[in-house]
């Protein structure tokens, strides 16, 4: 098995020599990760970032379309047998329907390749010809990035954590209850297995739907076809002595193969080709839900952060040692549910929350960025009067009942402190103020040729990821 397992290394190491050099020498190739916490929009995100690139007039801050340099852009096959095609006709086709719907969230990987003809700038451009820049994005589920958190992680190490973390939630008050009904150190006995792992699953499902970040491991919520086998029937159990074919000795041995057959496969197929990564967070959301729900995001952002090899790819660098992420970029969403003058605000909490981790980020090399977007503007901005005072608003069909509705979500405060310090101290809630939400359709659009779809700032999150690729 290790001779198996060494050659199979050494065959991927020369795939990826192969690979480094034919993009280098040829056609260069950037694979763009996009994953996202919770409810962040990673599908309309990628969606909208195609049709803008397809259609450039838009995207006024990437430099490479407002100076004409891109000729053309266009799909091509897919570039791995293996891996799902990421449905963008569909997608597309339900965002600018006559009645318009959101689509499904990410469930899978999945990958699509676009292709640009490009322009060259500067003294070359009057020597060579255009060349070709292919664009590989790759969609999969936030759950499996935080997943990377556990190999670094003993079982006893995580379970200590996961418990400690559950102890005063009342999403995690059934799973408890087995709990406390559990002896570790007796005999193992599958039913009894099965209905820890399910009331497991019951708490993560009921945390993430509560607005939690720390719902690992993530294919407990997105199991697909290891629904119901052993690889996903664990669950954290307190220390106590574990004799052999004991209740605890089996559930270390699952969580470490839970660690060698889903999540290294997961980094060594996807994570590890990465170039760039977009990671989409809900930060409205999180502050809407309160100061437990934000420290809980910022903790999440650092431990994705932590997931990374960050750095910078010279040509050598990656065919000796592998890729490195160079640039990551958290956007914020749904920045169409605010008005404009908060923005800054926004951006300014991402930041913040980012601090720490971004830093060490950079130390490595690697770029970092923070933004608010909104891949797909479902909203118009206005202003109303209350209490005899303007107040700026957005309005919007609501989600729910199909009506239109004017939301003022609260002022973020202008220094971010002010949200992350109650935060992390443990508040319940916000001193003095009550964050709104309010999910809203998408608005049918009527598209001017060469128009992608409305969007805030894609164009500015595009030139941060390609710009110097263009």
């Amino acid at each position: 098995m290790g001779i198996t397992s060494f050659a199979d290394t050494v065959l991927r190491q020369i795939e990826t020599v192969q690979d480094t050099v034919q993009e280098a020498l040829f056609e260069p190739v950037t694979r763009i990760g996009v994953t996202g916490l919770a409810r962040a929009g990673k599908t309309v995100f990628i969606t909208s970032l195609v049709a803008n690139l397809l259609d450039r007039g838009r995207m006024p801050h990437l430099l490479a379309a407002a100076d004409g340099r891109i000729e053309a852009a266009f799909l091509q096959p897919q570039p791995d047998d293996t891996v799902p095609r990421f449905a963008f006709e569909s997608h597309l086709a339900q965002l600018t329907a006559a009645r318009p719907s959101w689509p499904d969230s990410t469930r899978a990987v999945s990958q699509l390749r676009l292709s640009l003809r490009v322009r060259r700038a500067g003294l070359l451009a009057g020597v060579q010809g255009p060349r070709t820049v292919h664009v590989d994005i790759v969609d999969y589920p936030g759950e499996w990035l935080l997943d990377l958190a556990l190999l670094d992680k003993s079982y006893d190490a995580w379970s200590a954590e996961v418990l400690a973390r559950l102890e005063n939630r009342e999403e995690a008050a059934a799973f408890r209850s087995v709990l406390a009904e559990t002896d570790p150190a007796a005999q193992l006995e599958e039913p009894r297995a099965q209905a820890l792992a399910q009331a497991f699953t019951g708490y993560l499902t009921a945390a993430r739907a509560a607005g939690y970040y720390d719902c690992t491991p993530g294919r407990f919520l997105l199991p697909g076809d290891l629904a119901g086998s052993p690889v996903l029937t664990f669950a954290p159990l307190p220390a106590a002595s574990a004799p052999r074919k004991s209740l605890r000795r089996e559930m270390a041995r699952r969580f470490e193969a839970y660690k060698s057959e889903v999540v290294r496969p997961f980094f060594r197929d996807h994570f590890a080709r990465l170039d760039r990564q977009v990671v989409l967070v809900d930060a409205l959301g999180a502050i809407h839900n309160g100061p437990r729900a934000v420290e809980d995001m910022r903790g999440a952002m650092a431990d994705i952060l932590g997931a990374f090899r960050p750095g910078q790819n010279a040509f050598l660098t990656e065919l000796f040692r592998g890729k490195r992420v160079e640039k990551i970029l958290f956007a914020a969403t749904k920045a169409d549910h605010l008005h404009h003058s908060q923005h800054a605000r926004l951006t300014a909490i991402m930041e913040a929350l980012l601090r720490g981790a971004a830093d060490r980020a950079r130390f490595a090399g690697a770029q970092t960025a923070a933004m608010s977007i909104a891949a797909l503007r479902a909203t118009t901005e206005a202003q109303i009067t209350h209490d005899g005072q303007p107040l700026d608003v957005v309005r919007g069909t609501l989600l729910e009942t199909g009506k239109q509705a004017a939301l003022y979500p609260g002022a973020l405060p202008e220094d971010p402190r002010q949200l992350l310090s109650p935060a992390r101290d443990g508040a319940e809630e916000w001193l003095g103020q009550d964050y709104r939400v309010m999910n809203f359709a998408p608005s049918a659009l009527s598209l001017r040729v060469g128009d992608g779809p409305p969007h805030i700032r894609l164009d500015k999150a595009a030139q941060f990821l390609l710009g110097d690729r263009l």
